[in-house]
């Protein structure tokens, strides 16, 4: 179970064509990324990294993408919640070694 932080609540508005990738990594990591046409056609997107316990680890929205279909915006934001999680992993580990 997800815990959503107060960026999600903000973005949140299920009235909107929206699409959703949510994946469990190979380390627990859940991602959750959602694009959205705004009420004035604009490609909005919401990129949430929790850790297996549910608790946020990284939530952003960004307002608009510019030129992006909500397909291809959807792809950027599934490869940057993937990075944002490998890095927070990868974090861990040098923290872990360096003990």
């Amino acid at each position: 179970m997800r815990i959503r932080g107060d960026i999600f609540w903000g973005w949140a508005d299920p009235t909107l064509h929206h699409r959703i990738h949510d994946e469990t990594l190979d380390d627990g990591t859940y991602i959750d990324v959602q694009v959205r046409l705004s009420r004035t056609a604009s490609t909005q997107m919401f990129i949430g990294v929790y850790a297996p316990e549910g608790m946020a680890l990284h939530e952003e929205a960004i307002d608009s993408r510019p030129g992006e279909t909500m397909t291809r915006a959807l792809a950027w934001g599934v490869g940057r919640a993937r990075l944002i999680a490998a890095e927070g992993a990868a974090s861990k580990g040098r923290i872990a070694r360096s003990r």
